[in-house]
């Protein structure tokens, strides 16, 4: 094998981001033109409420149905914006300005996904299922239970398609049971509601504490539809001079974006799940 020092200087190997997370096909991603909507949306949710009947000719040996029909009024949902950053930093010696912009898109590139799972998982999801942990009394379910409970829950609450939120680690076990399939290249259940698989779920947390898992269970959730807002990555800083810190002749370059993830009813359940084939 030749020295290290005759050995050829080739591109790196560039990767591409799981396919199935919360920026694949599950979710609407909107490339913002204003830039007012990442400081955080307010929005009225639509279908949110419940739809009843009304009896027009009711039999008078029935028990007496409502006397008046029903209005609700809508509620208000918000969204805070969060940044995902990736730094690169190395000497100025042989490392370029150039070099350090296109370390840091590569790695925001890759790594962006995971990190908004995780926030969202521990910031987003945990609040809007308190109230709404369907996890027995007896522990922890089989996965195609817990699947069954929150699509049972979703049609309840909110009556349309929504996205179930699953730890990556466990994508086999939904295929080997047949409880999720792809459909035209998006990971779907038998119900039509679209799956994320996010390896930042893997911070596998829930419940009223937002408190990790025990070992060999997972926290499931499901939601309505999803969308997220997002700006171009940002390089900071944008001129070669100001990378450099003259004190140690090292190089620092961030690339970074802020998001807005937004979801219908503002609401979401959640249920532990044993990570074991069904």
């Amino acid at each position: 094998m030749p020295s290290a020092g005759l050995r050829k200087r080739v591109d790196a190997i560039r990767g591409r981001p799981l396919p199935h997370g919360i920026l694949g096909d599950c979710v609407e991603v909107v490339d913002v033109t204003d830039e007012h909507e990442l400081l955080g949306t307010q929005w009225m949710p639509l279908s949110c409420a419940g739809a009843h009947d009304w009896e027009w000719c009711p039999d008078p040996a029935s028990p007496p149905g409502p006397a008046e029909k029903t209005f609700e009024r809508p509620g208000s949902c918000s969204a805070p914006p969060i940044t995902i950053y990736a730094g690169s930093t190395c000497s100025t010696i042989g490392w370029s300005y150039d070099d350090a912009v296109t370390q840091a898109r590569e790695t925001l590139a890759l790594g962006e996904q995971r990190a908004l799972e995780e926030w969202f998982m521990r910031e987003q999801l945990c609040e809007m299922a308190t109230g709404n942990d369907l996890t027995p009394a007896d522990g922890a379910v089989s996965i195609a239970q817990g699947v069954a409970s929150l699509e049972g829950w979703l049609a309840e609450a909110y009556g349309g398609q929504g996205v179930l939120h699953v730890p990556a680690g466990a994508a086999a076990l939904l295929g080997c049971c047949r409880v999720v399939e792809l459909d035209q290249g998006a990971p779907r259940t038998l119900m039509g509601n679209c799956v994320v698989l996010g390896s930042g779920y893997a911070l596998n947390v829930g419940g009223a504490a937002c408190t990790q898992a025990p070992a060999g269970e997972a926290w499931l959730y499901i939601t309505g539809p999803l969308r997220i807002r997002r700006e171009a990555p940002l390089i900071v800083p944008d001129t070669d001079g100001e990378s450099v810190r003259t004190t140690t002749n090292d190089r620092f370059v961030l690339a970074e974006r802020t998001f807005v993830v937004e979801t219908a009813c503002c609401e979401a359940a959640a249920i532990r799940v044993k990570v074991c084939p069904c």
